[in-house]
């Protein structure tokens, strides 16, 4: 069974002043997302990412097209939908004057799980909250708020984990503890849809991933499948005579082609350096593409 199902999924805004204009923020999206994978959802502001995940949480109702959460129809099965589901909003929000275990007691009991206490202090461990257990939200730094929030959306342990932007303006140190927590996540069985800017991120943890740019899928699959196909990567090579060679060619290309090519005799090699193609220069290329054949269509 998939943990998430998005099949052809439009929604429209009608602008309430004047019925004769609406805004497709998604435009026939399509994916699906493994149990127990990380998928990354990548996109450029106003892509479509933050409408898709009020979706799948039910707090927008999709225009038309199939939405499933292990099976279940998002808009016919909300309440279970939220059951087993967790989600981190890309903005901190701030719970008024109530202590970090009290939030989290209150979290639980919007579940209806009562006598939570094994895991809350889980979370409060795991996500170094315990010396601050006792402080108002208030009290609490930016980072130290970022990590309250994944524990609010981990409290009721739920099966898909929706994380979006979750590193947005926190340390390179909170963040490195962040994503060995999700990868922790990941390996107790756990789904995690998960949308960020740092493609570095992307690269390293998700299974698969999909750039999506106004409200369409341009490109679904492996992070190394994406770079492979429309990334470039530069090969140094330091010739016996004492030259020496920069090539840039496709990432996909072969050493032995890249040589054959270019005519270069192994036995005529001192040493050679490659730095591969990176995700960005990808995602670069599939957005403009993309964006290119949208304004074709239009």
């Amino acid at each position: 069974m998939k943990a998430l199902e998005v099949k052809n999924l439009k929604k429209v805004y009608v602008d309430v002043k004047d019925a004769s204009r609406s805004v497709h923020a998604l435009r026939g999206v399509s994916f699906d997302i493994n149990e127990g994978e990380i998928f990354g959802l990548l996109g450029p502001n106003g892509a479509g990412k933050t409408t898709l995940i009020s979706t799948i949480t039910t707090l927008e109702k999709p225009t038309s097209g199939e939405l499933n959460v292990f099976g279940l129809d998002v808009v016919k099965n909300a309440r279970t939908i939220k059951q087993n589901v967790g989600v981190v909003h890309q903005e901190v929000i701030n719970t008024g004057y109530f202590n970090v275990t009290e939030i989290l007691e209150f979290q639980s009991g919007y579940y209806g799980i009562l006598n939570n206490g094994d895991r809350i202090q889980f979370l409060l461990d795991r996500l170094a909250l315990k010396p601050h257990a006792h402080k108002k939200v208030k009290q609490l730094s930016g980072g130290m708020k970022r990590r309250l929030m994944i524990a609010k959306a981990l409290v009721h342990s739920p099966k898909l984990l929706l994380l979006d932007e979750p590193t947005a303006g926190v340390d390179v140190e909170l963040r490195e503890s962040l994503w060995k927590f999700v990868a922790e996540l990941q390996k107790s069985g756990m789904s995690i849809l998960l949308t960020t800017h740092y493609l570095e991120e992307a690269e390293n943890l998700c299974n698969r991933i999909a750039i999506i740019n106004k409200g369409e899928v341009n490109y679904c699959g492996s992070p190394k499948e994406v770079i492979q196909k429309y990334s470039t990567k530069k090969i140094h090579i330091k010739l016996t005579n004492g030259d020496t060679k920069e090539i840039l060619t496709s990432a996909a290309e072969s050493l032995n082609n890249v040589l054959a090519q270019h005519k270069i005799s192994l036995a005529d090699i001192v040493d050679i350096q490659m730095t591969e193609g990176k995700l960005e220069e990808a995602f670069t290329k599939v957005v403009i593409a993309g964006r290119e054949a949208h304004g074709a269509a239009q």
